[in-house]
């Protein structure tokens, strides 16, 4: 293999990820993964495998990972979101200039209702921003 492995992989899931450690140092020279814990990243919770104790180092590493994968996760939020303005884009203009009256028979009422709920969200979640800048101000 081309470079050095990591000493930890993290099995990604829906909620965090399964944790190993990485070992390459053995006579046969293959590569085990041994499970240390699992990692719940909605609620920080960090439990070890079996009966594991982990060290500060495996706790470090994972507390690190944790706060990484919690950035890439927000990242990818915003940029889905920003993708889902492209898209309300493109089917507006799918709309207007293609669109069989079929067509939009088949998807308005949808369309309208999810686009009335989003509004109603983003004009109340708007409004309390403001409000809470006048507190500061």
């Amino acid at each position: 293999m081309a470079g050095e492995l990591p000493d930890y992989y993290f099995r990604v899931r829906e909620n965090g990820a399964l944790v190993f450690r990485v070992d390459t140092e053995n006579p046969q020279r293959r590569i085990e993964m041994d499970q240390i814990a699992v990692v719940n990243i909605r609620n920080g919770e960090i439990k070890p495998h079996g009966d594991r104790t982990l060290s500060e180092v495996d706790v470090t590493v994972i507390r690190d990972w944790m706060q990484e994968r919690q950035g890439v996760l927000a990242g990818r939020d915003v940029d889905d979101i920003l993708r889902t303005v492209d898209h309300l884009n493109l089917t507006t203009q799918w709309a207007q200039s293609r669109a069989t009256n079929e067509q939009l028979e088949t998807v308005t009422d949808a369309l309208l209702l999810a686009m009335h709920d989003l509004r109603g969200v983003l004009v109340r979640r708007k409004a309390e921003r403001l409000m809470g800048q006048d507190k500061t101000d």
